[in-house]
């Protein structure tokens, strides 16, 4: 269940940096909505650093904050991922995903050490990033006869709407987004044309 308007997430890649004791951390930072696109920037990094030993990550997506993943990648259980996830949850940042690759030095760290090094990793990448303040949005589709498309367009300039497309048929359609903040007023507002029909499509 949403209870804000709006979420953080990042507006565009980033990277960061962390070296101890000969081996190095490279951290990449992206913003996502699918799970799709999470695995092309996957793919990606595998296939630009194939001498890496790790490629841990975790994400986070939905503006309701509610799926996520943790990925090891053969490190020490709960030493990788879970501290990069960390860095996430503490910008309280959402549609990101954070990668963490790793050329082993030679020496080995400890699950203390790896864990600091996984933290301060994705923590140097998204000090690097753009944080920005995302609204939530409703897309919706509004029917109506022709002679009250004075009367929506008025409404749905009233509420902030951003429309989309419009369908003339035998009736009027128009597809248009919302942000959750206008919406009650929205809702109130369309009671009062009785010959509109509205549905909610999605969230976007």
């Amino acid at each position: 269940m949403l209870f804000s308007d709006s979420y953080f997430t990042v507006s565009k890649s980033a990277e960061g940096v962390f070296r101890d004791r000969g081996s190095k951390f490279l951290a990449f930072v992206f913003p996502v909505k699918t799970e799709d696109e999470i695995k092309e920037y996957l793919a990606g990094l595998r296939k630009d650093h194939p001498q890496a030993n790790h490629h841990c990550y975790a994400w986070r997506l939905g503006a309701d904050k509610q799926r996520y993943r943790v990925n090891d990648d053969g490190e020490p259980s709960g030493s990788a991922g879970r501290p990069i996830y960390g860095q996430i949850q503490s910008k309280d940042l959402t549609n990101v995903l954070v990668v963490v690759v790793r050329y082993f030095g030679g020496t080995l760290l400890g699950v203390p050490g790896l864990i600091n090094a996984y933290k301060l990793a994705a923590a140097d990448a998204l000090n690097n990033a753009t944080i920005e303040e995302a609204f939530i949005q409703f897309r919706y589709r509004i029917n109506f006869p022709a002679d009250l498309t004075s009367e929506v367009m008025r409404l749905l300039k009233q509420c902030d709407c951003k429309l989309e497309e419009q369908d003339y048929a035998e009736e009027m359609s128009i597809y248009f987004t919302i942000k959750k903040h206008h919406e009650d007023q929205l809702l109130e507002q369309q009671k009062k044309l009785f010959r509109t029909r509205m549905e909610v499509i999605g969230m976007v």
